[in-house]
This record gives structure tokens, sequence and C-alpha cells, in this order.
């Protein structure tokens, strides 16, 4: 795709200097800018490549006056980082903008879909499926009987939705993610280990975002849920009825188990894990790596370690860990003393 100076200035409601006619067609750091790549200069600190970077096109704030003479088309706005980024979005938009069902792809019996559906091919819609508007869904992608999926939604290439998922508006799933499997329900019978039939389901609020690699359980009973507005990192297991609050955001390898309730507006570093059927307060902060064994009841928390304790209480542990050489060292020491006292 390709934009003029123009064109992009109409986008950002920005001021062109220089050729309004320039053509960019791909984006570049300032630093690694050439011919044909826009770039922007919101940092000061890299105030000195505008004046060598080869980007055809650059977008400034309104406020930045050259000293030099540019080789770059300059675009300003009122803010060349909000800008940029609005522009990303406007790209990604136009890139995503895909409609029309391609074959060989299935769409089975009693199933409805709004305006600027793209199914790509190799993708299967089961039974009794609704699906709204400016839904995408990506090659060999499977969306099984009874789902739910609202308006504006996108589904990369490989994804898997189970049936009776209810997906609301906005969502989107990253490839190779599962919603909707068995949840891990096995009860010990004589010796072995018997399934128990998980016949919940999966609910999604609306801006929910999965990334790549995730597994979303049905619930044994209910709905596993995630509320609006949460977004899963790539790599992430949350267990059957589980419930996640609104706005909470979890990073990649975490697993959270069975039952267990997250409060809105939490935040989960990598590596996290959470033992199930626990209680977690809105607004708690969970470093990388930690384990939560127990109910966080107090909001606003910082936690880390394992088990997961208070930020200041786990680094004054470690701190007091690293002291035990020494310690003992004394220890020792002090014993040798009282020992000599004892001689006759």
């Amino acid at each position: 795709m390709k934009f003029t100076a123009a064109q992009i200035a109409g986008i950002l409601e920005g001021e062109v200097i220089g050729n309004p006619d320039a053509v960019v067609f791909k984006l570049a750091k300032i630093e690694e800018g050439t011919e044909g790549s826009l770039t922007f200069l919101a940092n000061p600190k890299y105030v000195n490549f505008i004046y060598t970077t080869q980007a055809t096109i650059t977008i400034v704030n309104n406020d930045f006056v050259p000293e030099n003479e540019l080789a770059t088309t300059l675009i300003k706005v009122e803010d060349a980082y909000q800008s940029f980024s609005k522009l990303l979005e406007y790209y990604n938009q136009v890139k995503l903008m895909k409609s029309g069902i391609e074959q060989p792809s299935v769409i089975s019996e009693n199933v409805t879909y709004g305006e600027q559906l793209y199914l790509g091919s190799f993708s299967y819609v089961g039974k009794n499926v609704t699906i709204g508007n400016n839904v995408k869904i990506y090659p060999n992608c499977f969306i099984g009987d009874n789902v739910s999926i609202g308006d504006n939604c996108i589904f990369f290439a490989g994804v898997k939705i189970y049936s009776e998922t209810e997906i609301g508006n906005n969502c989107n799933f990253h490839s190779g993610s599962v919603v909707g499997s068995d949840g891990f329900g096995f009860a010990p019978v004589n010796g072995k280990y018997v399934k128990i039939p998980q016949v919940g389901n999966v609910v999604l609020e609306d801006w929910v975002e999965i990334g790549s690699n995730c597994s979303i359980d049905r619930a044994t009973m209910g709905s596993t849920v995630i509320k609006t507005g949460t977004k899963l990192d790539n790599l992430v297991q949350i267990a059957h009825n589980v419930e996640v609050g609104e706005h909470t955001v979890i990073a990649a390898q975490t697993g959270i188990s069975g039952s267990t309730k997250i409060g809105g507006y939490s935040q989960f570093g990598g590596q996290v894990g959470v033992a199930g059927h626990l209680t977690i307060a809105p607004n708690t902060s969970v470093g990388g790596q930690a384990g939560i064994t127990g109910n966080v009841t107090e909001e606003n928390q910082k936690l880390t370690g394992t088990p997961a304790t208070d930020v200041r209480t786990f680094l004054k542990s470690v701190a007091n860990n690293r002291k035990l050489g020494t310690l003992m060292q004394e220890l020792e020491s002090l014993k040798r003393e009282l020992e000599s006292f004892k001689k006759p």
C-alpha cells in the first residue's frame, strides 16, 4: 500500500512541509529510514537523526524547527507519537479489510452472519452459529456449533472456537488459540481417573484480545468468563470456571487454575502460577514467576515470589538471604568463642 504526504496529513489533520506528493510504502525507525519509508520524531534524544535520515516522510511535532537542511518531507502534528500510533491503527485496518467467502470452506445449516464477513479457505462454521458485522475469520479456523460472535471480531489463522462459546464485540484471537476445550476434570474411581463431562461454556465480553497459542477451558457447569477489555499474552492457560475481571492484563506462560476469581484491573507478569478456588481482589499486581497459593483479600497489592507476598517484604527476605553466609560465619565464630570459655 502506498500513501502520499498529502493523504497522510489528511488522516492526521497535519500540515505538510515539503513535497505533498512524496510517496511512502513502508515504516521505519528514524535512524534506519530509507527512501520510500515513513518515520516519526517524538523523543528529543533522536533529533540529530532527522538531519541524516533517508526516510521520505517524517512526522514531527508542531513546535519542531529545523536547524539544518532536511532531505525528508515533514508532516507537522500536535503530537507526533500519538499521530504515528493513529496511523499504524489506520494502516492495520486497511490491511485487514477483507471480505467474501473463500473456497473451500464450510458454512453449516442455520448460520446467520452480518455484513462484510470474511471467511478464509479451509475454515468451518458449525450449525446454529450467529456472526455479527465486519467479522474476519482467516483460513483454517474452526467455529463450533451454537457459537455466537459479535461485531468487528478477528480470528487469525488456525483459531479453534468450541461449541456454545459466546463472544462479544471487537475481540481478537491470534493464531493457534483454543477457546472452549474441556476443563481438566477427572474423578478417581477404583484406582482409575474417570472423566467428568464438561457441559458449561466460555463467555468473552467486549474488547477482549487473546494472544497466540492460548487455551481457555469451558466450565464444568456454568461459564468460564473473560470480562470486558481483558488482554491475554501468548501461551496463557485459563482453566474451567475461572472468572477474569474487566481490563485485566496477563503476560505469557501464566496459568490460572480452576474456579479462581480475579478482580478487575489486575496485572499478571509472565510465568505466574495461580492455585484453584481462590479469590483475588481487584487492582492486584503480580510480578513474574510468582506463585499465588492463597486468597488476596485487599485491593491494590503488589505481590511477588512463591508463595506470593508483598514486594517490599519479599525484597527484604532476598536481602536477608544474601547475608546468610556472613551470619553463619559470625555464628560459628561466636560458638568457638563460647566454647573457649568452657575450657578449664
